[in-house]
């Protein structure tokens, strides 16, 4: 399942990739909207989930999001190669991207699956069912074990961070941090890769 995926992004050209992308994250707002509109008695309660208090916002969900990015670089620098292969997935989806739609395309995940995940379902569910959810629908990390094992602990982190400050912009900043961070880090490696390939040439 994994390769059949790397090998279908494979052929899409660099427009199309970003289409899928911005297109699943459409899809999980209009999920979100679907099971908002059954679980929540008004807008106005949903909307109370998000509170602009910029000192939580910045100091729990900045500090929490550049924790898990300095974890994550620090095991890239000593782990092989292989216990974060995804079958090249996120070196293809942020390998074409520009830094500036980096920064789009992570802050429009972060909005997508926040509100789905922490501000409907773990509202809805709680933490442990919302986690489970969210690892399983992130499947091209269900076939290497330390990926898996990431995305299960970070899914309760964030999910952990949400039910301490019940706040939704907490968690959606966070995880806009970790996906351009880390999507920035992804793309100079791959360029890197690129020109070395170009000189050996």
């Amino acid at each position: 399942m994994k390769n059949k995926q790397a090998e279908l992004i494979k052929h899409l050209t660099d427009q199309q990739l970003l289409a899928n992308v911005i297109l699943t994250q459409v899809i999980v707002l209009i999920v979100a909207a679907i099971i908002g509109f059954l679980t929540f008695n008004s807008f106005q309660q949903f909307s109370e989930l998000f509170r602009w208090d910029f000192e939580q916002i910045v100091v729990i969900g900045g500090l929490s999001g550049l924790l898990i990015v300095s974890l994550d670089i620090v095991f890239m620098k000593f782990l092989p190669e292989r216990y974060h292969d995804d079958g090249g997935i996120n070196k293809r989806i942020f390998g074409s991207l520009s830094y500036p739609m980096i920064i789009i395309v992570a802050f429009v995940v972060a909005i997508a699956e926040e509100i789905l995940f922490r501000g409907i379902l773990q509202t809805t569910f709680g933490l442990v069912l919302t986690s489970i959810i969210f690892s399983i629908v992130h499947y091209r990390y269900l076939f290497n074990w330390f990926l898996f094992i990431n995305i299960v602990l970070l899914s309760f982190f964030i999910g952990f961070l949400y039910e301490w400050t019940g706040n939704l912009n907490v968690t959606i900043f966070a995880h806009f941090l970790i996906d351009c961070i880390l999507g920035i880090i992804i793309r100079r490696s791959a360029r890197k890769e690129m020109t070395l390939e170009e000189r050996e040439d």
